[in-house]
């Protein structure tokens, strides 16, 4: 007898810890109120410096351990703590920077589905690329079978880009990203994502 989807889906997390994830520990991480529900995954864009990708300077800021002096661009964002719960680059591997019980620096002044403060209730995946970029079909499987994972542990009903959490102040992932993709992989209804797919 094969052991059902609840018996083995427990296995893949420990304390909001994704077991097929590279951890690496952000100092920059809260708890989350004791009345949040972690019912929103938001999804954002980032490269470090703008448009150069594979240099692990977005893990050095997730981590504050980014050399400010390193780039000239460094000095617009110098002193910056954030962080997101997942980073995924460009080849698809998967990190992991805050569990996901806890609440994650990504969201900043946000409002979505009627609540304000979006990082209390959210978990932030960042994919490695421009806002309004293309990203890699790599980039994308490790992004389906992330939220699937998700979806089986948390009550997440809504997936939004930080674009629309942020509106006006943020544009990412942007029109390079596919909404209908990520809705046919997770055969979702078109209630859980934003208006514009």
């Amino acid at each position: 007898m094969h052991p059902s989807p609840t018996d083995v889906a427990p296995a893949l997390w420990h304390q909001g810890w994704y077991q097929h994830a590279r951890a690496l520990a952000s100092p920059n991480f809260g708890a989350r109120p004791a009345t949040a529900s972690i019912d929103l995954v938001v999804i954002h864009s980032i490269s470090l410096p703008p448009g150069e990708f594979g240099n692990g300077q977005v893990q050095r800021l997730f981590t504050n351990q980014l050399d400010w002096d390193a780039h000239p661009y460094f000095q617009s964002i110098r002193g910056l703590k954030v962080s997101s719960h997942f980073f995924i680059t460009r080849s698809g591997q998967l990190w992991q920077f805050v569990s996901c019980d806890d609440r994650a620096w990504h969201a900043g002044e946000s409002c979505y589905r009627g609540r304000n403060n979006c990082n209390d209730d959210s978990i932030g995946i960042e994919l490695e690329g421009l806002e309004g970029g293309l990203f890699e079909a790599a980039q994308y499987e490790t992004l389906a079978s992330i939220c699937a994972a998700l979806l089986r542990h948390y009550p997440v009903a809504h997936l939004a880009g930080h674009e629309h959490i942020a509106s006006g102040r943020k544009q990412d992932p942007g029109v390079g990203f596919d909404w209908p993709w990520l809705q046919r992989a997770l055969g979702l209804p078109a209630q859980c994502f934003p208006g514009n797919i």
